[in-house]
């Protein structure tokens, strides 16, 4: 596993799937990749907060987010790690990515 950890000062998340720690961070152009793909962050926002966030959208934004992603690694394995983590093991990095989004920072 990467030794290198999420830096929270970036706003920067992590997850481990299947033994890979996977560095979360919401940059610009991952950010305009995922709203491409999503629509407005503000909505998924404002999703998230009334509990009504899919799933497929956790992976998508996630998935563009995740720095140094492995070239072996699929969005559909993405997705599988995640759910053996559960929504209560996704739940942390999200909340930090979300509100990295809301406040933005030096990230």
């Amino acid at each position: 596993m990467s030794e290198r950890r999420a830096n929270a000062l970036r706003g920067e998340a992590e997850i481990v799937i299947e033994g890979t720690r996977l560095i979360l961070r919401p940059r610009f152009a991952a950010l305009v990749a995922a709203e491409d793909e999503l629509g407005s962050l503000f909505e998924l926002v404002e999703r998230a907060a009334n509990g009504r966030l899919l799933l497929s959208e956790i992976v998508t934004l996630f998935w563009h987010v995740a720095r140094d992603r492995p070239a072996q690694l699929t969005r559909d394995q993405l997705g599988e790690g995640m759910m053996k983590l559960g929504l209560a093991g996704v739940t942390p990095a999200l909340k930090i990515l979300l509100k990295q989004i809301l406040s933005g920072g030096d990230a």
